[in-house]
C-alpha cells in the first residue's frame, strides 16, 4: 500500500491510501470469497479443479488448506491437483469449532520459511482463512488492525469461538485487539 499526498488550492492537505495491486483476474474473483491482500498473499473459500488451474495461471506457488478433507465441498485429491499444476501443497486441519494457536503458528512458520512465495490460504468459505490471514497480516506484515479487521469482516464477523481464538493469539504476541473501528461483538448463534 502506498500513500499519496494531495495539496488542494490554498491550505488543505489530505492523505489518500492507494493499493498497489492490479485488477484481480475475473477467474480468481469467481472463487468463493476470494481476497487478494498483497502481491504474494490471498485467501479464499474452496476452489474447484478448474479454479486451481486459474490459481496456478496467476502465478501462485503455494496452496495452504486449513480445513479437513472430509468437508462437504472439499476436493479429496486437492493435493494431487495442486502438485500436478506445479504448486506446493500444505494442509493444516483446523477444527472450525476448536481452532488452536499451534495450528496458526504452523501456518505462520511455513509462511516465514517461504517468504515471498505467492500463497493462497483457503478453507471452505474463507472464514478460517480470513481469521488466519487477519492474524498473519497484523502480527507479521504490520498491517493496521482496523484494515485487517475490515478485510476479515468483508467475509464474516468471527463468532465467539473464533474471536476468543484471535484474542488468545494476539495476547500471546503482546498485541491489543482493540482499535477505534474494531467491533468484536460476536454475531448471534445460528438457529
Amino acid at each position: 500500500m502506498s500513500k499519496k499526498l494531495l495539496i488542494l488550492p490554498g491550505i488543505l492537505l489530505m492523505t489518500i491510501t492507494t493499493h498497489a495491486l492490479e485488477e484481480i483476474d475475473p477467474a480468481l474473483a469467481e472463487i468463493t470469497n476470494f481476497r487478494q491482500y498483497s502481491d504474494t498473499f490471498a485467501s479464499a473459500g474452496q476452489p474447484t479443479r478448474e479454479q486451481f488451474e486459474a490459481i496456478a495461471g496467476n502465478g501462485f506457488e503455494r496452496v495452504v488448506y486449513i480445513a479437513f478433507t472430509n468437508n462437504q465441498n472439499a476436493l479429496p485429491d486437492a493435493d494431487i491437483v495442486v502438485k500436478g499444476l506445479g504448486m506446493e501443497y500444505m494442509q493444516i486441519p483446523v477444527d472450525f469449532d476448536n481452532p488452536r494457536p499451534g495450528e496458526y503458528y504452523a501456518f505462520a512458520d511455513s509462511m516465514a520459511r517461504n517468504e515471498g512465495r505467492k500463497t493462497l490460504l483457503h478453507c471452505q468459505v474463507n472464514a478460517r482463512a480470513t481469521a488466519f490471514s487477519f492474524l498473519y497480516r497484523v502480527l507479521n506484515e504490520d498491517v493496521p488492525m482496523a484494515e485487517a479487521k475490515a478485510d476479515m469482516n468483508s467475509v464474516w464477523q468471527p463468532n465467539q469461538v473464533w474471536r476468543d481464538f484471535i484474542f488468545e493469539v494476539l495476547d500471546q504476541n503482546g498485541v491489543d485487539p482493540n482499535c477505534e473501528t474494531c467491533d468484536w461483538t460476536p454475531p448471534p448463534p445460528r438457529q
